[in-house]
């Protein structure tokens, strides 16, 4: 599917200020949305917005359906009459550049919980008519997920396969005396769903209702620790008691000299296959209730992936899979019509990932930071770009920010950017977002730090490695500093107003040469 031609930027709901320890769906979140109206961005892109787990990676979630109760916004819990001005005064923690996640989801659960009593104080246990119309809405992954974190929260958060054979394994019998025991605790992450829904689309509605696309981000893998294994382990490679046998990750490459091991528990495609797709059908669904779009996390494993033993070291020693490919988006898209996707073509790509992508017409991805080696024929050259319908970035969550990359790059990449933009690259990063912005790229996004002229102690991810990752916010003072003008000022010559099109432009310079 064609985007229009249009320009945006990424940041996660965790970077935003606020005054819990970390970003959440409150007023800072529409303060964004109103820095990108006036700078006439038409896109927001968001990683996943599933619940975390260890380490705090949204790639690392309970749920593939489920939203993360700690971006729910404590304020809006305020102003709904379920928490008061001096309970959640009482919680706040100073600003700062780094997520504190370890206080932030101490003082939250606590606030939740105070909350949660209120709302059936008010509502009833049922929840009343809104969550009841929530349940039967969300009905295929809901209750699955409650009773998982309720049994989660019970076993101190080991893995399920290590919980009691018969709750593993789904015994009816188990399942009933949990639903009993732990009934408080299921209605509970009952109520901090439908909270989380009630935010996160009244967030991306103030977006659509001002222009904006909210681009959201699936990853191809699930979690082993999630409901979506535990509930549907027949799809996936674990034993009888759960454990795993075949996992998922990328051999050496760009990031990583030992590759990735992303300890993902593989698909078993066949079985999918055979009950028609349809849990990645009911996926698709839910991130389009979620997002308007959706960048698709490692696009090849569709074609091809890389299968590891589960007690391997390292991702060295693997081995290349045939994928679902496009026997999976058939059928995806005979269910759905075309989709709005971007597929993540990074990496190791072969001529099958390519005949896969351009078949279903999606955009792939450029990245800037990728284009300064000493070949001239170098893809990822603005000069370069094959088509137009794809995205460039000036770099993603996994990259370094611009300057931070720059600043550590080797001294041919750094003389090759300067000789190709005629600059002396005193501020790299605008470089970049400049070049991104004049590329013919249908649609050209850029990390916020690389907006903000950001270092390397801002970067959000470093792929391969467990600490320090995903912790990266910013205070508000942070992004009034942002030259808006530059935005607005690069928004005008490369044609990327999402309210004016081409023709209309055309149409204005016209009449620009007849007045003169």
């Amino acid at each position: 599917m064609r985007f229009n031609r249009a320009s945006g930027i990424l940041v996660h709901p965790t970077s935003f200020p606020s005054n819990y320890g970390m970003g959440d769906l409150g007023h800072s979140a529409k303060k964004f949305i109103n820095f990108l109206i006036e700078t006439r961005q038409s896109i927001w892109q968001i990683l996943p917005l599933g619940p975390t787990g260890y380490g705090n990676s949204p790639y690392a979630s309970y749920s593939a359906f489920a939203g993360n109760p700690y971006l729910i916004s404590p304020d809006i819990l305020v102003d709904k009459g379920l928490l008061t001005q001096t309970e959640v005064r009482s919680t706040f923690l100073r600003a700062s550049t780094k997520v504190n996640y370890e206080q932030a989801f101490s003082n939250k659960n606590a606030l939740f919980s105070q909350a949660f009593t209120r709302f059936e104080e008010q509502n009833g246990k049922d929840g009343g008519p809104a969550m009841r119309k929530f349940v039967r809405s969300n009905s295929y992954w809901l209750k699955d997920f409650c009773i998982f974190m309720a049994c989660l929260e019970e076993h101190g958060f080991q893995p399920w396969n290590t919980w009691d054979a018969d709750l593993a394994k789904r015994k009816p019998s188990a399942l009933k005396a949990v639903e009993k025991r732990l009934a408080d605790r299921i209605r509970y992450h009952r109520w901090v769903q439908f909270e989380f829904f009630n935010q996160w689309l009244d967030i991306k509605k103030y977006a659509n209702d001002n222009k904006i696309t909210v681009i959201g981000d699936i990853p191809i893998f699930v979690d082993h620790n999630s409901s979506d294994v535990w509930a549907h382990s027949e799809f996936f490679e674990v034993d009888d008691q759960g454990n795993r046998l075949l996992v998922a990750g990328v051999p050496p490459d760009y990031f990583s000299e030992t590759g990735q091991l992303w300890g993902n528990p593989l698909y078993k495609w066949k079985a999918l296959k055979k009950d028609g797709y349809k849990w990645w059908l009911k996926r698709f669904e839910q991130m389009m209730v979620m997002t308007d779009a959706i960048r698709v996390d490692h696009f090849r494993g569709f074609d091809a992936y890389w299968e590891v033993k589960a007690d391997a070291p390292n991702a060295m020693k693997g081995r290349w899979v045939k994928g679902p490919g496009t026997d999976l988006f058939d059928t995806i898209y005979k269910h759905f019509g075309e989709l709005p996707i971007i597929a993540e073509d990074l990496g190791m790509i072969t001529k099958e990932v390519v005949e896969l992508r351009d078949k279903y017409n999606l955009p792939g991805m450029k990245i800037l930071q990728f284009a300064w080696n000493d070949n001239s024929g170098n893809g990822f050259l603005p000069h370069n770009f094959d088509t137009s319908n794809c995205v460039v970035y000036t770099g993603t969550h996994d990259n370094d920010t611009s300057l931070g990359w720059y600043n550590n790059a080797s001294g041919l990449e750094t003389h090759r950017l300067r000789e190709y933009v005629r600059s002396s690259c005193e501020q790299p990063e605008l470089e970049l977002i400049r070049l991104a912005m004049l590329s013919c790229a249908d649609q050209a996004i850029f990390p916020l730090q690389d907006l903000m002229g950001l270092d390397t102690e801002h970067r959000m991810n470093y792929p391969g490695t467990t600490d320090g990752n995903w912790d990266w916010r910013y205070t508000p003072d942070m992004l009034d500093k942002v030259d808006k003008n530059f935005l607005l000022h690069l928004v005008n010559i490369s044609n990327r107003d999402p309210q004016l099109g081409l023709a209309d432009s055309n149409l204005i310079e016209l009449k620009t040469e007849e007045a003169n």
